[in-house]
């Protein structure tokens, strides 16, 4: 039976070899059917997993904020012909703050066998590492870009995690990073535990936890456009 395969991607520059599972290799070296964020991006990393993959000879299928949701189903035609297809995300693993999701509903709403291969998710190896409450957490998403509405978003989060103890976990445009954690340190109570996660798996992997007394007292790096997960608790 035709799968659909959600093939995770690397979180950082490197080996993908030290992150990602062999497994890996083998669907994108045989698969021809692919469902992308972006293109150019996906070959890129299909090239680093196997350098002998003819791109020519594989189909893409882009899903991202202009894909027409109509278009979808078009994209598993290929499963109801026998073939396999892959979602590959940009980074970590599909349908984890990814559009992929989309796709994957529809193939279950279809009877589609769907198969997650293991990979690095960001959200969970910051949660890992944190020392945060790992039995009770929440993913946020993005918070709101205005300035008084995101502050207000940050005092709901430190309310939420004070009262039930549960973690809470969110992200932000990389530009955006340095604003987000001068907003938190201006909003939250001294006490809160606040984990900034920068460059996961990355040579300049970044993970630290301390309270928002500690990280005023001792100043924050300069995370400006890299790739970082926020943890409160």
């Amino acid at each position: 039976m035709a799968a659909l395969y959600l093939v995770p991607n690397v979180l950082a520059e490197g080996d993908w070899q030290t992150v990602l599972p062999a497994q890996v290799h083998t669907i994108l070296t045989e698969t021809k059917y692919f469902i992308v964020e972006n293109i150019r991006t996906a070959r890129r990393f299909m090239k680093q997993v196997n350098r002998e993959i003819n791109i020519d000879e594989c189909t893409f299928y882009e899903i991202n904020k202009r894909t027409k949701p109509q278009d979808l189903p078009l994209f598993l035609k290929p499963l109801v012909d026998g073939k396999d297809v892959a979602v590959i995300s940009e980074a970590g693993c599909p349908g984890v703050a990814d559009p992929g999701a989309d796709v994957v509903r529809i193939a279950h709403q279809r009877g589609m066998k769907v198969v997650p291969i293991v990979g690095p998710s960001s959200i969970l190896l910051a949660l890992m590492a944190s020392g945060l409450n790992g039995q009770d957490f929440a993913f946020r998403g993005y918070l709101p870009v205005k300035p008084l509405e995101r502050v207000r978003a940050i005092s709901d989060l430190e309310k939420t995690s004070r009262n039930s103890k549960q973690t809470q976990i969110f992200i932000e445009t990389p530009y955006r990073n340095n604003q987000l954690i001068s907003d938190i340190l201006k909003t939250c109570a001294p006490s809160i535990l606040f984990c900034i996660a920068a460059n996961i798996t990355g040579e300049n992997e970044f993970i630290q936890t301390k309270s928002i007394q500690d990280w005023k007292k001792n100043g924050t790096p300069d995370l400006h456009k890299q790739p970082v997960i926020f943890l409160i608790g």
